[in-house]
This record gives C-alpha cells, structure tokens and sequence, in this order.
C-alpha cells in the first residue's frame, strides 16, 4: 500500500488489517518502509503495547493516543525521516536512537 510506505504529513491514518496474533508479521510490514518518524499502536494489552513500541523502528512511539507530545522530551526520526533527536533536554550524539514513548494512562 503506497501510503503506508511514504511520509504523509497531515491529518493521515492509515489502518491495515493482520491476522490475529501475527504482531511480528505486523511490525516487519510498518519496519520496511523508509521512514520512521512516528508510529501509534492501540490496544487493551499495555504489554504487548510495550513489545510493539520497542521493535517499531520509529523516533516516537504513541501508545492509545497520537501527537501528545512533550515539548522536554527528545524528538526526531529513525532511517530518513527527521535530524535526530535535537530539541530534549536529554539531547546527546550516543543517544541519537533513543525512543520516546508516550502512554495515554487513561486506557493503560
């Protein structure tokens, strides 16, 4: 799907179907793309959520929520998508993968 495999900036979701439990099948499909900017994942099951979160090859992971961002924490993309993670306070060269995660506690 050629959506899902280019960097949309804009009000875009796009929603795919997977079998049920093929989580791996899922995050190989979301990983081939070249970009990684952000990612959401939506689930009951704040462990898997979690799983998810850390093999997704994306700067920012969302978890039940989408665009909450903290203006302190670290921010930019994996692959070609952003110019690391420059704008946190935790900001380092040897933290240059270092994932944000943002949980909406509400649903965790």
């Amino acid at each position: 799907m050629y959506i899902a495999q280019e960097e949309s900036f804009g009000p875009v979701m796009v929603i795919s179907k997977f079998k049920n439990g093929d989580v791996d099948g899922v995050l190989r499909r979301a990983n081939t793309t070249e970009y990684g900017l952000a990612s959401g994942v939506f689930t009951k099951d704040i462990s898997k959520a979690l799983y998810i979160s850390e093999k997704l090859e994306a700067g920012t992971v969302f978890i039940n929520t989408y665009n909450k961002t903290d203006v302190a924490a670290p921010f930019g993309g994996f692959k070609q998508s952003g110019f690391g993670k420059d704008l946190g306070k935790l900001f380092s060269p040897s933290l240059i993968s270092h994932l944000t995660v943002q949980i909406n506690e509400k649903t965790a």
